[in-house]
């Protein structure tokens, strides 16, 4: 049994994020694994905050897109996620060319979930690690 619960692809999920704020902070999902999510983000314009550096609100626009899509893939029919909480802890920095996002699920049950999504620069350095409760609501 897979642990995602919806079909789809990398084309499928990048198609579907263009037009709102993932399209237009150029993030690209990268890998759909058996059991985590990766995406990239460019570090540039539109991601950093006046001193040049990978803006912190960036890299939580990265981590609920990630678990926010993770979340959706455990659901089903024609239920919905939607982020309750999240929280970031920023470690390191970065400046240029662009992060990468691995999200994995510590808890993907019926109605909640928590997803852990760790953010790297391009050196594989840990810039930040944050965690996102969602709900599963019916439509």
């Amino acid at each position: 049994m897979s642990f995602w619960k919806r079909t789809t692809t990398l084309d499928a999920l990048n198609a579907g994020s263009q037009g709102c704020m993932v399209g237009h902070v150029g993030i690209v999902f990268t890998q759909l694994g058996e059991d985590f999510l990766e995406a990239t983000m460019p570090v540039d314009e539109r991601t950093t905050q006046p001193f040049g550096l990978l803006h912190g609100g960036a890299s939580v626009v990265l981590a609920e897109t990630m678990g926010s899509m993770a979340g959706y893939l455990c659901s089903e029919g024609t239920q919905t996620v939607v982020g309750v909480e999240i929280n970031a802890s920023h470690m390191k920095s970065a400046r240029e060319g662009h992060v990468r996002g691995v999200c994995r699920a510590l808890r993907a049950g019926r109605r909640s979930q928590v997803w852990q999504i760790e953010i790297f620069d391009q050196q594989g350095g840990l810039c930040c690690v944050s965690r996102l409760t969602t709900m599963v609501i019916d439509r």
